[in-house]
């Protein structure tokens, strides 16, 4: 018999609605994993214990009345540590925002999940304020990859990389303003999801890049990705950018298959600057789906470039006051690069603004010809904890902005994006391929990602933690 932290979300709300489950043994045994494993792989921030086991038992007493508690009845979930959760100060990665009171509600996407049933488990570790790619932060240390604990998790949203590949939970949340979804769903063996730009409420959460913050689910199985997604879906007027469309349910079409679904990997830029095991993992996928057609993205080099100008920028205005009066409690790392980008120039933010509409247009001119474009998720597999350099095409980089090499081109301009997790024999870690569609498209996506998955061309299995 499958282990109960084995289980996908999809397979623990079928169980607990049949009564083969109880929510509470569910919460138990997730809670028991989180705190065996997490003081070794630093994926939590904050464990809910009380919180979790209260919903659990609520879900169980409305299942015993005959009531429906919703299509995530029971299932764990956790969020990166920028989601407001009622009690909780809203860390974001940083020292700073320690001194904050306890959140006096939870975030507008919290309060989704457990309106569908879901039962949180704590608060995830990230990388300071969303500046980040490698899942490490200077103050609460790193979130490891399960795989192989001597390996970054990637970020920012490394914590929900963690716990979701450790199997801590079935289903986590992230944001990504550049890649912060991706990266970790690619170097952890994860499936993520970032949708369209304005889709998810971003309410009560800590920002990063207002015109670039995008919010989504993590998950080991496609099916949880979308139960997550359609939980989360509608208008919020707390956020500007959430757009007002009606709803638009992907997991019940699922099963359509993506048979009739156009699909061309990327070029040009997307086709070099990588170790090969980044290209591999893109034919696997494009000979699986039968394609052997290439588009070229116009223009991405220049998209990436302009993506820096506007979050070093935008990121600085956010934190120039606490720039001036905590200067020495910030990473490092992530202080300078806030502080460069508070002396760019104006004229530099116009012209790429300007870009960023262009390279729009000849986006979505693309997709007339074509569904899904498939990328790379990340040049490389994951590198190890604290590594500063690698060698791409020659030439020695730093690791921390070029994980994102390939995913700042397309959140620029928020497309929905599923990335799947590829493995190779004998390699112990894996590395994700990003399918990418037209705004509003994500039911292509995960449709094409669903095949992949029940053709075994993907997968996510939970981490032989034992193993190490």
């Amino acid at each position: 018999m499958i282990a109960i932290t084995d289980m996908t979300g999809a397979q623990i709300a079928a169980a607990v609605k049949g009564g083969r489950l109880t929510a509470r043994a569910v919460a138990e045994a997730f809670l028991a994993r989180t705190e065996a494993l997490n003081p070794h792989l630093g994926a939590f921030t904050a464990i809910t214990t009380d919180r979790a086991l209260g919903k659990a038992d609520a879900v169980d007493a409305q299942i015993a009345a005959g009531g429906d508690p919703g299509p995530l009845a029971g299932v764990p979930f956790a969020v990166k540590n920028l989601f407001d959760v009622k009690g909780i100060s809203t860390l974001a990665g940083s020292k700073i925002n320690r001194d904050l009171p306890p959140a006096d509600e939870d975030a507008a996407l919290v309060e989704r999940m457990e309106a569908a049933g879901a039962v949180l488990t704590g608060a995830l570790n990230m990388g300071e304020y969303a500046y980040d790619f490698t899942g490490q932060n200077a103050h609460d240390g790193p979130s490891r990859n399960p795989h192989d604990p001597d390996y970054m998790s990637g970020g920012s949203s490394g914590g929900s990389g963690t716990a979701t590949a450790a199997g801590m939970v079935p289903i986590t949340l992230g944001s990504d303003t550049n890649g912060s979804i991706r990266v970790p769903s690619s170097l952890c063996g994860l499936f993520g999801l970032k949708p369209t730009y304005g889709r998810l409420s971003r309410a009560r959460t800590f920002p990063f890049v207002a015109s670039l913050d995008h919010l989504g689910p993590i998950a080991r199985s496609v099916s949880d990705l979308a139960l997550a997604y359609d939980a989360m879906q509608g208008p919020d007027t707390e956020d500007p950018a959430c757009t007002d469309r009606t709803p638009e349910p992907v997991a019940a079409n699922l099963e359509a298959g993506a048979d009739s679904v156009r699909v061309a990997r990327a070029g040009g830029y997307f086709a070099q600057g990588a170790l090969p095991e980044a290209f591999e993992a893109v034919a696997r996928i494009a000979q699986a789906v039968g394609s052997d057609e290439t588009v070229d993205i116009p223009d991405a080099k220049a998209a990436r470039g302009a993506a820096y100008l506007i979050t070093m920028s935008e990121g600085a205005s956010l934190h120039l006051d606490r720039l001036k009066t905590r200067h020495a409690d910030y990473d490092p790392d992530v202080r300078d690069r806030l502080i460069a980008g508070a002396m760019i120039p104006g004229a530099w933010v116009t012209k790429a603004q300007k870009l960023r509409r262009i390279y729009r247009e000849k986006m979505l001119k693309l997709f007339e010809t074509v569904d899904v474009i498939l990328a790379p998720a990340t040049p490389c597999r994951a590198p190890r904890i604290g590594q500063q350099t690698m060698v791409l095409d020659g030439v020695e980089m730093p690791v921390r902005p070029n994980l994102g090499l390939f995913t700042q081109p397309i959140s620029f301009i928020g497309l929905p994006v599923v990335t799947v997790p590829v493995w190779t024999d004998g390699e112990a870690l894996p590395i994700g391929v990003q399918l990418i569609a037209a705004p509003w498209r994500e039911d292509l996506a995960l449709r094409l990602a669903h095949q992949l998955e029940k053709a075994g061309v993907v997968a996510a299995p939970v981490a032989n933690i034992t193993g190490h």
